[in-house]
């Protein structure tokens, strides 16, 4: 009854948006970052899996995170419908039941992770949220994925505090042989063997290993930052997390945005550095060849590697436009390589970043499409690269709590919003096609380009339409020009253009295709 009736919500507030799985691949309404993504069986129908999404809840709106954890889940074999399966854990009260604040508000939950062991023959499932306080490092338990969860840790000598030494951005990993390794740090790197009666405390006889990934190791290479993250792919163990960025690595300024990954033959070490899994800031080049950002070039991701009916996904979050407590869900495929036995070697593809989420057949330009699924955003000239001049260089995404789309604003002459990628064999061959757009206009006045396969005709693009904007029009229409001929997936990008400089010409909401 109880995922009856969430399906009943999630169906009536979601909106169709919530069906498609494009990126961010929850409504975009909802701010989930740091996920841990896993897949479990379905506790109500046995035999069948689910993949469920356990991050943070950007919910307090003025600083990260919120102060309880929502789930999200979605069949292995339909991963188009996520479904809400609501709160799953609130820190408010100490071992005996009193409130841990005299105003009744509860712990902030930062980036946590899920751990499934068996006991006495069934699943239990742990939770270990991220609460950066007095009580120290939590851990919830529950029969379901779907929770309830309940602290397990607490303290015998004192009912507030609990036991454990899980730090920052903390991962737990449960080996195929029922051992439990932990990981944690901000800046630097702790690991160590846990001792699986507790879940949350070292094993009696280790001890944890300092600078796992870091210390000496970092250097040029490493350079760990923070977001934690075991999984094993056959015989290896994948360490996911969140890399410092060097001042000119890949020819851009130092950020956090890069979600890496290294690799070993045991669950502690030491591991050998792979490479970028996903890299935030949309690494592209402008018409002249020079390396820009497409995307946010400052923020932080946080996320992880899974397995889904045999293909291999990575998870991450975006930040929503300039709002850096607004992150949001993001995925795309990777392809893994492991070669199996000592010293096997592990490759994975870098990820592209792009609008399509588990949508990767292309999206369907005769639906109509958020302008806040865009993931090529740049202002004019190329400036985004320069990150003091975020702000103001053009298109960004802007973060919205009440309304089901997130428009894309700040659309100066020069800007250039992009989705990647569109499958465009849905149209060929028509004889006659309309764009509609919805926008709000700005009465500054100018006109939109519309360009397929390219940003630019030196990027391969095609303009395809070119639209007017109209005082008070919130909807505009255009002909399209010879896209009945076009194949197959193609990048499509908005131009902005004005005589009107540094002034935004309107906001964008929508477009979508249509046969006439």
């Amino acid at each position: 009854m109880k995922n009856r009736l969430i399906t009943l919500v999630t169906a009536a507030f979601c909106g169709a948006s919530a069906l498609l799985a494009q990126n961010p691949y929850l409504p975009l309404w909802e701010y989930i970052p740091d996920g841990e993504p896993y897949v479990f069986e379905d506790p109500d129908r046995p035999g069948e899996y689910r993949v469920y999404i356990y991050g943070s809840h950007d919910s307090l709106k003025d600083v990260y995170c919120g102060r309880e954890q929502v789930l999200w889940s979605a069949p292995v074999d339909d991963l188009c419908s996520w479904r809400y399966d609501g709160v799953i854990f609130v820190c408010d009260r100490d071992r005996d039941g009193k409130l841990l604040s005299p105003d009744g508000t509860a712990d902030v939950l930062y980036a946590p992770d899920v751990a499934m062991r068996m006991e006495n023959g069934r699943k239990m499932y742990y939770l270990f949220p991220n609460v950066q306080g007095e009580r120290g490092p939590l851990v919830a338990k529950a029969e379901r994925p779907d929770g309830p969860f309940r602290p397990c840790n607490w303290s015998a000598e004192n009912p507030r505090l609990v036991d454990g030494v899980l730090g920052f951005d903390p991962a737990v990993f449960v080996d195929d042989d029922g051992r439990v390794y932990g990981y944690w740090g901000f800046g630097e790197s702790w690991a160590a063997e846990f001792d699986p009666s507790t879940m949350a405390t070292v094993k009696p006889g280790c001890q944890a290993i300092h600078n796992l990934v870091s210390g000496q190791h970092q250097e040029g290479v490493f350079r760990f930052f923070e977001a934690s993250s075991m999984r094993k792919i056959k015989d290896k163990y994948v360490f996911v997390y969140s890399r410092m960025m060097q001042d000119g690595e890949f020819g851009l300024p130092q950020c956090n945005y890069n979600l890496a990954w290294a690799y070993s033959d045991s669950p502690l070490g030491p591991f050998t550095y792979g490479g970028t899994l996903i890299d935030a800031r949309a690494r592209g080049v402008d018409d002249e060849g020079n390396v820009i950002c497409t995307a946010n070039p400052y923020g932080n991701t946080h996320g992880s590697l899974c397995e889904i009916n045999g293909r291999w996904w990575v998870f991450y979050h975006r930040q929503c436009g300039t709002d850096e407590f607004s992150r949001q869900a993001m995925v795309a495929p990777v392809n893994i390589e492991v070669e199996e036995g000592p010293g096997g070697k592990v490759c994975i593809s870098e990820a592209e970043y792009t609008s399509e989420g588990f949508r990767t057949e292309g999206l369907d330009p005769l639906q109509r499409s958020a302008a806040g699924w865009a993931c090529y955003l740049r202002g004019p000239s190329g400036v985004r690269q320069e990150y003091p001049h975020f702000r103001h260089s053009g298109s960004y995404v802007q973060a919205s709590r009440m309304e089901k789309n997130n428009p894309v604003v700040n659309n100066t002459a020069g800007s250039v919003v992009g989705y990647k990628y569109f499958n465009f064999n849905k149209t060929f061959g028509a004889k006659r096609l309309e764009l509609v757009l919805g926008v709000k206009d700005l009465g500054v006045g100018g006109e939109i380009r519309v360009m397929v396969g390219g940003p630019s005709a030196k990027q391969g693009g095609k303009e395809i339409a070119k639209i007017k904007l109209e005082a008070g029009k919130s909807e505009l229409r255009a002909q399209v020009n010879a896209l009945g001929k076009i194949k197959g997936k193609q990048g499509l990008y908005f131009i902005f253009e004005s005589s009107v400089k540094e002034r935004s010409l309107c906001d964008f909401h929508y477009f979508q295709f249509i046969r006439r």
